[in-house]
């Protein structure tokens, strides 16, 4: 199948955008092997199973989707299959992966019906704008968090690092260059940007600011730890489909099918509004196709042994570069497999390096906010809810759930029933059942 790719944006712009957006979303390689550890998986086997799901289902991304999105493992959904279901609930890794695997299924099933996609379209446009608005709000965060530039602090709940900190210090000097760098339209400014970061932070723990790395949780920020790794297959095909299909499980299937639909949603319909990729009805590009990948990415990752699989927010790094075709996520996904036997090298580059990118990617999704009539409270006050829900219950499902809940409650109140169709009552139901399940 061949890639189309825009007039807009040449194949060069395309690899370096899906170099931009693997460079952001690789963090995962490592981060959920070590959630998914602490459920009883072995490390090396779930590092192995993040790589062969981002890999294959970014490559269906991008050859029969054709949108410039990566898959992997979810962050949220890892930590629901860790500390709910095994640590909380008490079941069996194996067991786990079953139900994924169905909910997978489920998955399936729903975009085959194209339910998933009806739920796109009765989505009201304020809400598809704040969410993302407040996706980008939400990535920024992270980018602030992963460079420790915002913090934990008890008499405020968060604030800011101390500046003499030398890492707080090199996060800054990379933000501003990377800034630069796209305000100048440098082509590659991300990936350059990333570099230059990582080289600044080389000195870190070596030959100035040793207690400030050790603060980060490592003894220097940038570790070479060797070049080769062998690949671990143990856990392939090892989830208990049997036991994991029992009516006691229903509420686990549910629940990450319940939020895998909404995150990958609020993923498509906010990347899609800050990149311009809709269709001539103004709808997310090829949704039903995406949607369907994505169905298969939860499937899949039962069977190789890892939580869910979903798009990826941090794609929009890449868009910001200039990607807008299948190209992008198949280069970025390509990027995933040489890591199945080169995996120690991801430490050569911390994540403060790719924490500029993450920040500034939060302004370029700020476009859509301006396009919510803030005059108009009925709308503006649940749009304000979606986004603002986003970023500080750390939840795009929280952020969605709450912007469609107000949007009901205040559009009936004011005798505005028409702006609330039949579709979204029931996907109102779904939340507040989603919100019971979760407490």
């Amino acid at each position: 199948m061949t890639i189309d790719t825009s007039a807009s944006s040449s194949r060069r712009t395309e690899v370096l955008a899906g170099i931009s957006t693997f460079l952001a979303t690789m963090y995962i390689i490592v981060v959920n092997p070590s959630i998914l550890s602490q459920a009883g998986l072995p490390f090396s086997g779930v590092l192995t199973a993040t790589i062969l799901l981002s890999f294959f289902c970014s490559l269906m991304m991008g050859l029969y989707a054709r949108n410039p999105i990566v898959v992997a493992p979810g962050m949220g959904l890892n930590a629901f299959f860790t500390f709910t279901a095994v640590k909380g609930m008490g079941i069996q890794p194996e067991v786990a992966l079953g139900a994924v695997f169905w909910a997978g299924i489920l998955f399936l099933i729903m975009s085959l019906l194209n339910v998933r996609s009806a739920i796109v379209h009765i989505i009201p446009l304020p809400i598809r704008y704040a969410v993302s608005a407040g996706i980008g709000l939400f990535i920024t965060l992270i980018g602030f968090e992963n460079a420790r530039f915002i913090i934990a602090n008890p008499a405020t709940l968060v604030g800011i690092a101390h500046l003499t900190d030398p890492i707080v210090l090199t996060f800054i000097v990379g933000l501003l260059l990377t800034s630069v760098l796209v305000v100048r339209d440098v082509p590659g400014g991300i990936i350059i940007g990333i570099i230059v970061t990582t080289l600044a932070a080389w000195p870190i723990g070596r030959y100035w600011g040793d207690a400030s790395a050790i603060n980060f949780g490592q003894k220097t920020l940038v570790n070479f730890q060797g070049v080769w790794a062998a690949p671990d297959f143990s856990l392939l095909g090892k989830l208990d489909l049997k036991n994991s299909l029992t009516w006691s499980l229903w509420p686990i299937i549910f629940a990450f099918a319940f939020t895998d639909l909404f995150d990958s949603l609020s993923t498509f319909v906010g990347v899609a509004e800050a990149g311009g990729l809709q269709d001539e009805n103004g709808q997310p590009r090829n949704l039903n196709r995406s949607l369907l990948t994505d169905a298969v990415s939860t499937t899949l990752a039962g069977i190789v042994g890892t939580s869910p699989g979903t798009a990826y927010i941090e794609s929009a790094v890449g868009i910001a570069q200039g990607g807008r075709t299948g190209l992008t996520a198949i280069v970025a996904g390509s990027c995933f497999l040489p890591f199945l036997f080169l995996s120690p090298l991801l430490s050569v580059i911390p994540s403060i390096a790719t924490a500029p990118a993450l920040v500034l990617v939060g302004a370029f999704m700020m476009k859509p906010v301006v396009r919510i009539d803030w005059g108009q409270l009925d709308d503006a006050l649940p749009a304000f809810l979606a986004l603002v829900l986003i970023p500080f219950s750390y939840s795009i499902t929280q952020g969605l759930v709450w912007g469609f809940l107000s949007w009901t409650v205040i559009k009936l109140a004011v005798g505005k029933s028409r702006e609330v169709p039949i579709g979204l009552l029931i996907v109102d139901a779904f939340c507040i059942l989603a919100l019971i399940a979760g407490h």
